[in-house]
C-alpha cells in the first residue's frame, strides 16, 4: 500500500493491488472505524445495507442525505403522479435506520472532505472524523443553455420536491411540454399525461430513445406514445423558453428553425450530469466533463475515498442506471471489509423499461448497424424484435424488443453467455415449431445472469437453492438479492426455481397461491365433483385463511365455468371489472358493451345505441371486434343505461370478463361473390352458444367465407374458414402483444362437427389451463402439442369427449344475460349505487357516524364522499379498514 502522503492526491491506478480493509475493533470498549456516505439515494442507501448486513458491522456507518427524507426509489418516481406518496417508494424506513445502527442526517449535506484532517464537514458545521468516505451523490438534471430556464412554470424532473412543485403548477396549466425523448423524458411525459395535461415530447435527435432503440423501433413506439394522445416532435432545437417580460411565466417554446410551439409548463429531461461539487471541493480529480475520476478499485485520486454510482467516472463512462450503482456498492463494501482484489471493470448497460404502457428493451450490442440481424416487426400490433448475430450467426450479440419484451432476460442471458446458438435465430426469437418452448431458465449455463439490477447470476440461484435451503421465490431474495430491484427477473427466477426442485427430487407444483395448496386444474375438478357452489365451502374444505386477490377471482371463475353461476352472486371475490360488469377506464369511468353476434346489427338497434350514447353523453368506439362500444359511465348510471339497452334486444357482451368476447365475420355468401358458405350466420350460431362461458382468460373467435379470411379466423383461439367441402376448425391463435398462428385442428368438415369439436376444445382448456393463460401459451406449454390435442378432441383419446359436451351443454343451456339478471333484480341493482356523500369536520375529536355495519358487506366494501375527496371502508375477518379510495397507478376512485 502507499504511504498517505504519496497517495493522496494522486492519480496513480492502485486498483490492482489487494485492498487493505478496515480492522474490526479490537477489545472491550473499543471505537469501530467509520466509513462516511456522502449522499443516500438509491445506490448510497444500497452501500449501507450491504455494510450493516451481517451480526456485527464491521464499521461505524454515518451517512449524509440533502434531501428531507432517506432514500427512496427513483426507479419508479413517476408512480408518485399516480398516486403512491413518499412512504410507498421509500426503500427503507427511519426505523431500519436506527436498527441497522446506522447515523441518519437528514436535510443536512456534506460540503467538502478535510483530507488532512480526515474529516467531513457539513452544511451545519457539523465535522465527522472518518476512516473512509463513499461518495455516492449521484447526479442532477442536465438543464440544456436555453433562454429562460429560470421563468415560472419551467421545471427539472428528478427529486419528489420536483414533482410536488409540478403537481401543484399543473392545477392551473393546460398543456405540458418535455423536453428530452430519453427514458427521463417519456416518463415526464407519463407523470404530464396522468395530471391531464396536454403533453407534447420535444426530442432534439430524429427518434425517440436513441440510446436504446433503433429508427424502426422508434418509430413503433412513437405511434403507440401518440396513440395515447401524446404529441412528439423529433429534429427540434429548443432556443427560448417565451413569456411576458424578462421574467413572466413561460407561455411558448421557440426553436432554432423559427416555429413556435404553446406551452403552459415545461418539464427538462435531456439527461443527468454527475454531482461532483463535494469531489471538487475536497481538491479530489474529475473528468474534464464532470464526474469523479475512479479506477478499477472505484478509488478516487485519493485511495480512502470511493466513488460509487452516477457521480463516478469509470473508464470514460457514467453510469445512468441502477444496477451498475448497485455492483459498484458490492465491490467497495468488499475492498473495504476484506483484503480482495474484487474489481469493477464495467456493466451491462441493457435494461428492460415500461414506458407509458409500452414494454421497451435492448440488450447487449443492441444498436451495432454492421452485424447480421433477424427481425420481427408487427406495426399493425405493435411488435417489433431485432436480434443482432455474429458474423457466423452463431452467437447473439445483442437485441430490441418493443411492445412485447416478455423474452427480455432469456435473451439477455443467453447474449451474455456468450455460447453457440443450439436453436435456429427464429427458435430463439419464437420457440420451437410444434408447441415446443423456447430455452428455459433450467437450459441455460450458470455464468448467465438472471438479475442484471443486483449482478445475481442463474449459478448463484442455483447455489442458494441447493446449499442455503431457497426452496420459494422469497427466500432466493433474502438470500442472493434476485429480484429486489426492478422486478423484471422474478419469472425467470421462479422457472429456475422449478427446475431445480425437480432436479432435486422435491415434490412441485405451481399452487393457486398460499390459501390454496392445488393447482387450478385440481381445484377445478374438486368443486365440479364435490359440488362445492360458494366462496366458503371451498375455502372451508379446500384452503386457508382469507383468500387474497389471485384466488377470490379464481375461484369465481370456477364456480362460473362449472355452474354458470351468476357472476355478480360473488361480487366481493371479483376484481372491479367482474363486480360492475363493466371495464374500469381512465378516471374511474366504466365502458358499457352490448353483444353484436357476428357483427349483424339492424338499423334500428343502431339508433337505439346512438339515442342513449347521446343521452348519457358516452364516446363511442367501433372495434376490431365488430361491435360498438360506448365509454364513460359512471357507476351508478350503469344500470339506467342497461335497461334501456335490455329493452331494446342487447345483452351483455362480457368485455370485462374471461369469457366470450366476440366472433367475427365476414360477410360471406350472402353478399360476396367469393364466399363459399354463410359465415355470418354460422359465427351468430357460434356466438350465441358459446356467449358468457367464463374461461381462464378471454376468448375470441372469428369465422370466414373462404380462404381469403377476411375475418383473420387464424388469429383468434379458435376460428373457421369456408371450404368448399366444409369447414376447417383452427384453434390456439392469439393476435395480441405476442401473436401465435393458430394450428389446424380438423378439416373439411361439417358445422354440427365444427360445433362438437368446439364444445370439446373449450371445455377441455377451461378444465386444464392454469389461470390467466391464453389458449396459445396453454398450446405451447402442452406435451404432445396439436397432436396430443387432435387425440383428446377428435380421436377421443382420454375417454371424455362425451362428458365435455354434456359439461358444455349445460352451460349452453343455463346461460342467462348478466345484465338482464342485474336490471329485474333490485338487490342487484343496489350494489351499483354512487359512493354514498358524508360531511366531515376537517378535525373532530371524536367518531363521526359515516355507515352502518350492515351497509359495508362481509370481505368487501363501500366508498364514501368527503368533499372532492372518496374514502373506501372495508370489512375483512370481521375488521373494519379504511383508507383514501385512490387507485395507485391511476389515482382514480376506483378501490
Amino acid at each position: 500500500m502507499l504511504s498517505d502522503t504519496a497517495s493522496r492526491g494522486s492519480a496513480v491506478d492502485r486498483s490492482q493491488l489487494p485492498s487493505v480493509p478496515l480492522r474490526p475493533a479490537q477489545g472491550a470498549g473499543a471505537q469501530r472505524p467509520t466509513v462516511v456516505v456522502i449522499g443516500n439515494g438509491m445506490v448510497g442507501q444500497r452501500f449501507c445495507d450491504l455494510m450493516t448486513e451481517g451480526a456485527e458491522p464491521v464499521a461505524r456507518i454515518v451517512t449524509f442525505c440533502e434531501e428531507p427524507l432517506p432514500a427512496y426509489d427513483r426507479v419508479h418516481l413517476s408512480e408518485y403522479f399516480s398516486g403512491k406518496d413518499a412512504a410507498a417508494l421509500s426503500l427503507a424506513s427511519l426505523d431500519w435506520y436506527r436498527e441497522r445502527n446506522i447515523e441518519l442526517h437528514l436535510g443536512e449535506r456534506a460540503v467538502r472532505i478535510d483530507r488532512q484532517r480526515r474529516v467531513v464537514v457539513s452544511s451545519t458545521g457539523r465535522e465527522v472524523p472518518y476512516d473512509r468516505v463513499v461518495l455516492a451523490t449521484g447526479s442532477g438534471a442536465y438543464v440544456p443553455p436555453i433562454a429562460g430556464t429560470q421563468r415560472p412554470g419551467v421545471f427539472v424532473y428528478r427529486t419528489l420536491a420536483d414533482l410536488d412543485m409540478i403537481m401543484a403548477y399543473a392545477r392551473n396549466a393546460r398543456s405540458a411540454v418535455v423536453i428530452g425523448g430519453g427514458l427521463l423524458g417519456l416518463e415526464a411525459a407519463k407523470a404530464a399525461l396522468d395530471l391531464g395535461l396536454q403533453t407534447h415530447v420535444v426530442e432534439f435527435a430524429s427518434r425517440l430513445m436513441p440510446r436504446q432503440v433503433d429508427e424502426a423501433g422508434a418509430r413503433l413506439l412513437q405511434g403507440k406514445i401518440e396513440s395515447l394522445g401524446i404529441t412528439v416532435h423529433l429534429n427540434k432545437i429548443t432556443t427560448c423558453f417565451a413569456g411576458e417580460g424578462d421574467s413572466g411565466p413561460v407561455r411558448a417554446l421557440e426553436f432554432k428553425d423559427g416555429e413556435q410551439l404553446p406551452a403552459d409548463l415545461v418539464i427538462i429531461s435531456a439527461g443527468i450530469k454527475p454531482r461532483d461539487e463535494v469531489a471538487q471541493e475536497s481538491g479530489l480529480e474529475l473528468g474534464p466533463r464532470g464526474g469523479i475520476l475512479v479506477n478499477d478499485a472505484l478509488e478516487t485520486s485519493d485511495p480512502e475515498i470511493y466513488a460509487i454510482g452516477e457521480c463516478a467516472l469509470h473508464r470514460g463512462m457514467i453510469y445512468g442506471l441502477v444496477g451498475p450503482g448497485y455492483q459498484m456498492a458490492q465491490v467497495v463494501k468488499e475492498r473495504i471489509t476484506q483484503e480482495c482484489s474484487k474489481l469493477f471493470t464495467g456493466a451491462d448497460m441493457s435494461a428492460k423499461l415500461k414506458l407509458l404502457g409500452v414494454d421497451v428493451a435492448s440488450f447487449g450490442d443492441a444498436l451495432n448497424p454492421g452485424k447480421r440481424t433477424v427481425v420481427f416487426q408487427d406495426m399493425v400490433r405493435g411488435v417489433y424484435k431485432k436480434l443482432i448475430l455474429s458474423d457466423d450467426e452463431k452467437r447473439l450479440l445483442g437485441g430490441i424488443l418493443v411492445g412485447d419484451a416478455e423474452e427480455y432476460m432469456r435473451l439477455l442471458g443467453i447474449t451474455n453467455s456468450g455460447q453457440a446458438l443450439t436453436q435456429s435465430p427464429e427458435e430463439v426469437l419464437f420457440g420451437a415449431r410444434g408447441g415446443g418452448a423456447a430455452q428455459s431458465g433450467g437450459d441455460m449455463p450458470d455464468s448467465i445472469g438472471v438479475c442484471s439490477c443486483n449482478g445475481v447470476s442463474k449459478g448463484q440461484i442455483c447455489t442458494a437453492i441447493r446449499e442455503q435451503g431457497a426452496l420459494t421465490a422469497s427466500k432466493i431474495k433474502a438470500c442472493t438479492r434476485a429480484g429486489s430491484g426492478c422486478g423484471g427477473c422474478v419469472p425467470l427466477v421462479n422457472d429456475i426455481l422449478q427446475i431445480e426442485l425437480v432436479r432435486m427430487g422435491k415434490a412441485t407444483k405451481r399452487v393457486l397461491c398460499e390459501h390454496f395448496n392445488y393447482t387450478r386444474q385440481e381445484l377445478y375438478e374438486i368443486i365440479r365433483v364435490r359440488k362445492l357452489k360458494t366462496w366458503e365451502a371451498v375455502l372451508k374444505e379446500c384452503g386457508s385463511g382469507y383468500g387474497c386477490e389471485v384466488c377470490k377471482p379464481a375461484v369465481a371463475s370456477i364456480l362460473a365455468s362449472v355452474f354458470n353461476d351468476f357472476i355478480v352472486r360473488h361480487e366481493m371475490l371479483q376484481d372491479t371489472n367482474d363486480r360492475y360488469l363493466a371495464n374500469i377506464q381512465r378516471k374511474g369511468l366504466y365502458s358499457v358493451v352490448p353483444r353484436i353476434p357476428g357483427g349483424e346489427i339492424t338499423p334500428q338497434k343502431l339508433m337505439a345505441l346512438a339515442r342513449i350514447a347521446e343521452k348519457y353523453g358516452l364516446y363511442t368506439k367501433i372495434t376490431g371486434g365488430q361491435r360498438i362500444d360506448l365509454f364513460g359511465a359512471r357507476v351508478n348510471q350503469l344500470p339506467a343505461i342497461w335497461e334501456e339497452l335490455v329493452g331494446e334486444g342487447f345483452e351483455s357482451g362480457h368485455a370485462y370478463g374471461k369469457a366470450l368476447r366476440t366472433v367475427k365475420s365476414c360477410v360471406g355468401s350472402t353478399w360476396c361473390r367469393f364466399g363459399l358458405h354463410d359465415s355470418v350466420g354460422f359465427a351468430i350460431r357460434v356466438e350465441e352458444r358459446y356467449r358468457g362461458i367464463r374461461a381462464p382468460h378471454k376468448l375470441k373467435s372469428a369465422v370466414s367465407g373462404c380462404v381469403r379470411e377476411c375475418a383473420e379466423a387464424q388469429s383468434k383461439d379458435f376460428g373457421i374458414i369456408a371450404t368448399d367441402k366444409g369447414w376447417n376448425l383452427y384453434v390456439c391463435g392469439n393476435g395480441g402483444a405476442k401473436p401465435r398462428h393458430a394450428d389446424l385442428l380438423a378439416s373439411d368438415i361439417d358445422e354440427e362437427t365444427v360445433i362438437k369439436y368446439i364444445d370439446r376444445f373449450l371445455m377441455f382448456y377451461i378444465a386444464t389451463a392454469d389461470r390467466l393463460t391464453r389458449t396459445s401459451t396453454w398450446i405451447d406449454k402442452m406435451e404432445g402439442g396439436i397432436e396430443h390435442l387432435k387425440d383428446v378432441i377428435i380421436k377421443d383419446s382420454l375417454g371424455i369427449g362425451a362428458q365435455l359436451e354434456k359439461d358444455m351443454q349445460y352451460l349452453v343451456d343455463t346461460y342467462q344475460c348478466e345484465w338482464k339478471g342485474v336490471v329485474d333484480d333490485p338487490a342487484k341493482r343496489a350494489l351499483f349505487a354512487a359512493p354514498r356523500r358524508v360531511h366531515l369536520p376537517v378535525i373532530t375529536p371524536s367518531f363521526v357516524r359515516v355507515a352502518s355495519l350492515a351497509d359495508v358487506p362481509s370481505e368487501g366494501g363501500i366508498a364514501v364522499t368527503y368533499g372532492d375527496r372518496q374514502i373506501a371502508i372495508f370489512r375483512v375477518a370481521g375488521e373494519l379498514y379504511a383508507t383514501q379510495n385512490s387507485c395507485p397507478h391511476t389515482n382514480a376512485a376506483v378501490l
